[in-house]
This record gives C-alpha cells, sequence and structure tokens, in this order.
C-alpha cells in the first residue's frame, strides 16, 4: 500500500511538471507571435510613412510650375522689379522666368524652337508674323501698351542738340539695328520721313537691342541716340530727352502687344499671366515706368 501511494505521488508530480512546461512553451510562443506581429506592424507603419513623404513631395513638386516670357528689352525693368513679384506673390505654384532682348531676335528664337509661354513683343510687326505662323494663341493678343519715340542726349551735353532733327549735328548716333530692333525700325521710319536718314549713315553704330543704345548713349560714347521714353526715363539722371518724334513722322503708334504662344505646356499659367497684365494693378506700375494704355 505505501509502495502504490509513493507511486501515486510520483506520477502526479510527474504531471504537474509536464504541465508546467506545456504553459510555458505556450506562453514563450504567444510572446515570439506578438513581437512578430509587432515588427510587423512597425515595418508596415514605415513604409506607409515613406510613401506618404513621397506623395507629398510629389505633390509639392507637382504645385511648382514655370513659365518662360519672352519679352522686348525695353520691359525688362518693369517686369523684373515689379510685375513678376507680383504675379509670383498672387500665384504662389508658379515660377516666373523671364528672357529679354530685340523683339525681332525673340521672333527667331521662338521660330526656331525656343519654349516660351508668353511673348510680348515692342511693336506689332513682330507678333503679326508669329501669329501667321500658327505659333500664337490669336485669341489671346492684346495690345496693351503704347510708348514713344525720343531723341536723347547725355546729361550736360553741349552738342546743340535741341529738336528731333538736329541728330544731323551729332559726330556719331546710336540707334537699333533695323534688322531687328523695333526702335531701330521706328528710328528709321521717322528719320526717313524728315530726310535724314540717308545724310547720317557714317554716324551711325546700331546696337542689337535698345537697351545697348540707350548704354553708349548714357556713356557719351554716342552724342544722340534713339530709344523709347520709357527707357529714358530709367537714366533721367544719364541722359537727356530732347524731342519725341515729330507728329506725322511715323505711320503708326508703337504698340506693344503680348499673347500666349501656341504650343505652350503651360497655357492655363500663361494665360493668367497674361491676364494679369491687364489688370488696373499691373497697368500702374507699367504707367509709373513712362507706358501709356494701348488700344
Amino acid at each position: 500500500m505505501k509502495k502504490q501511494l509513493c507511486m501515486m505521488m510520483a506520477a502526479m508530480l510527474a504531471a504537474a511538471a509536464l504541465a508546467g512546461c506545456s504553459g510555458g512553451a505556450k506562453e514563450t510562443t504567444a510572446a515570439a507571435t506578438e513581437t512578430e506581429t509587432t515588427a510587423a506592424e512597425t515595418t508596415a507603419a514605415k513604409k506607409d510613412a515613406e510613401t506618404a513623404d513621397g506623395e507629398t513631395t510629389a505633390a509639392q513638386a507637382g504645385e511648382s510650375t514655370e513659365i518662360l516670357v519672352a519679352a522686348a528689352a525695353s520691359l525688362k525693368n518693369a517686369y523684373e522689379d515689379e510685375l513678376i513679384p507680383m504675379f509670383q506673390e498672387q500665384y504662389p505654384g508658379v515660377v516666373v522666368k523671364g528672357t529679354y532682348d530685340s523683339s525681332g531676335k525673340l521672333q527667331t528664337q521662338i521660330e526656331e524652337g525656343l519654349e516660351a509661354d508668353v511673348f510680348m513683343s515692342a511693336a506689332t510687326k513682330q507678333m503679326t508674323a508669329l501669329d501667321e505662323e500658327g505659333m500664337i494663341d490669336s485669341g489671346t493678343v492684346t495690345n496693351l501698351l503704347e510708348n514713344k519715340i525720343v531723341l536723347i542726349v547725355p546729361t550736360g551735353s553741349s552738342a546743340g542738340i535741341e529738336k528731333f532733327e538736329d541728330i544731323e549735328k551729332a559726330e556719331s548716333i546710336a540707334l537699333g539695328d533695323p534688322a531687328s530692333v523695333p526702335a531701330g525700325q521706328y528710328a528709321q521710319e521717322a528719320l526717313t520721313s524728315l530726310g535724314i536718314w540717308d545724310k547720317i549713315q557714317d554716324k551711325v553704330s546700331f546696337g542689337t537691342n535698345v537697351t545697348e543704345v540707350l548704354n553708349q548713349v548714357a556713356a557719351s560714347s554716342a552724342d544722340a541716340g534713339i530709344v523709347y521714353a520709357t527707357d529714358a526715363a530709367s537714366m533721367a539722371d544719364q541722359v537727356e530727352v530732347v524731342a519725341e518724334a515729330p507728329e506725322g513722322s511715323l505711320a503708326k503708334k508703337v504698340i506693344y502687344p503680348v499673347a500666349v504662344v501656341k504650343n505652350t505646356a503651360h497655357g492655363e499659367e500663361a494665360g493668367n499671366f497674361v491676364e494679369f497684365l491687364k489688370t488696373d494693378e499691373a497697368m500702374k506700375v507699367f504707367e509709373a515706368y513712362g507706358f501709356t494704355k494701348g488700344e
């Protein structure tokens, strides 16, 4: 009997030991499973965060659109100093870059593949040419501004030049190249109508844009030059306006048209820029630089 009791106690102890081992194994397995689940959730969360960051970065990149405005050199100061910053403040997702030169050169560049989104010339000739070639969105063409053609001399000049016809008195004359510079074309037209053009050819130095002409006169490298009134106003301390082109010497007014380039990849943004230029706010800036409203 005693022997049987000992055997029963031994069996009970063995069973208890087995139960303890079984419970420990289950707890270990559960803990391991929980750890693996937590790790998986952490990895998934990390991937989700990375995806979200990627989507945010892409969205931010998509918010910024750059447009290129090809504009006459005489517009550079108004554009760069005030108008472009004003537009970008109203349209923070758009970055506007400007390229400035003679209207004829810009016309050629657009014809040769310059990816401009907006074109603004200093004469209707270049805009009309591109429009006829199917390179301009015709419905957006606007004769936005008017300018004046003026004769200038260096400040303090003693050359005795007092009216437009007196340009003959100058020993050296700076003009825009009529082949590509609208200001030069206007100068040629006015001086031809006054019977002066052929008489001054041996004195003339032709600039590739109106800014070059202005700088030559301001530096006294030329005794006289013909530029836009707005250009002369930008260097009022260095050049003096003698006179405007005489009445009747120009067949047409000096008009600055603007339009969206037809094949732009950013039609909405380009259109918004053109519409912005028509606003009273923008027009006040143009007027401050010497322009008047076009017809």
